[in-house]
């Protein structure tokens, strides 16, 4: 039975929503004001928190703040409930890390929808990182040697890719994997509304397209050119040999793939429960990392690709790039990104 937190000052509200919830399955606790809230929150850990924001002692911005500053609640899913619905306040609560508004006076059915659709997708995600987690741990073992899939890449057939080609499509089955000798790569997913987000960036040296092969499945992703690309294409029939015949190798991709697991979890949730700032500071350093060496390189990435990366909204990219920009933590050049404050960034982000 999933645990929700109604914090709530006003009683008549409090004990009708209590109610709707209670009937639906669902165990629910309840506090008068933001003090209250947060001590259960402590004690409880509940599976999701819907707070109003307008409450005597502590508005619903001190307790989402409180909260957010503290590692063990910092994950729950957070839901406003609000008398008001003007663009600012509700912009002002996503910032800080609020998943979902509800808006009085609402039905019981907006009210169940709310909570079922939030729980819904924590449970998907859980559901996801756990069951690539587990496959990794049965496998992870020291590392190999990397100099073995260097020699891998030796004398392969070299394909030149343009900028925006697809390499292979989500829900295919993978014939051959892929080494980058020039060039950058994305792998993103799509969901039922045709939005994509950005799971993976690939830069000259790394492998991709090798997941699929090892797990005997489609491809959970498509691969797209970021900027003109050479890549050495591997059959499946000699990836697989490789692996097969020469331990040293599997275990270098093991390490690979357990890093990658590692990354795709921090991404997932951060775009689950992160802050739009903290999201876009995430996603900049990440781009650095993965794709430019030097921090005073300019990083040529596009605004589509910052936010699906995020997670986010590319207008949301935006004003938060101009709001970087005139506290001093980059610059933009020609639509290039240089970080110019990278301790403030890391802030930011952690």
């Amino acid at each position: 039975m999933k645990t929700i937190l109604l914090i709530e000052d006003n009683l008549e509200i409090r004990e009708n929503m209590a109610e709707i919830m209670e009937l639906a399955g669902y165990k629910v606790l309840t506090a008068a004001d933001g003090k209250e809230g947060l001590s259960t929150a402590f004690q409880e850990k509940p599976d999701l928190i819907i707070c109003d924001i307008m409450m005597p002692i502590l508005d619903g911005y001190g307790v989402i703040h409180t909260l957010q500053k503290n590692k063990e609640t910092q994950n729950i899913p957070f839901i406003f409930l609000t008398a008001k619905a003007e663009r600012a306040e509700m912009r002002r609560g996503m910032e800080m890390g609020a998943d979902d508004y509800i808006t009085k006076p609402f039905s019981g059915a907006e009210l169940l929808s709310a909570v079922e659709t939030r729980l819904r997708r924590v449970d998907s995600l859980k559901e996801e990182l756990s069951g690539n987690i587990e496959k990794v741990n049965d496998l992870l073992t020291k590392v190999g040697s990397k100099e073995l899939l260097e020699d891998f890449t030796k004398d392969r057939v070299v394909a030149k890719y343009k900028k925006k080609q697809i390499i292979y499509s989500e829900g295919n089955r993978p014939h051959r994997m892929y080494y980058i000798h020039k060039g950058k790569v994305k792998a993103y997913r799509t969901n039922n509304d045709g939005k994509e987000y950005i799971t993976e960036l690939y830069k000259e040296g790394d492998f991709f397209g090798y997941i699929a092969m090892l797990e005997d499945a489609v491809y959970k992703e498509t691969a797209e050119v970021m900027e003109e690309a050479e890549l050495a294409i591997i059959a499946r029939d000699d990836f697989e040999k490789l692996i097969n015949n020469n331990a040293e190798v599997m275990k270098q991709f093991i390490k690979v793939l357990a890093n990658n697991v590692t990354e795709r979890e921090s991404q997932l949730l951060g775009m689950a429960y992160n802050s739009l700032r903290k999201k876009v500071a995430e996603s900049i350093l990440a781009i650095r990392k993965k794709l430019f060496a030097n921090t005073e390189t300019p990083m040529n990435i596009s605004r589509e690709n910052l936010a699906n990366i995020a997670g986010t909204a590319k207008e949301s990219v935006i004003r938060t790039l101009h709001d970087f920009k005139d506290e001093k933590l980059i610059d933009i050049v020609e639509g290039d990104i240089i970080i110019l404050n990278e301790k403030k960034l890391k802030e930011l982000a952690n």
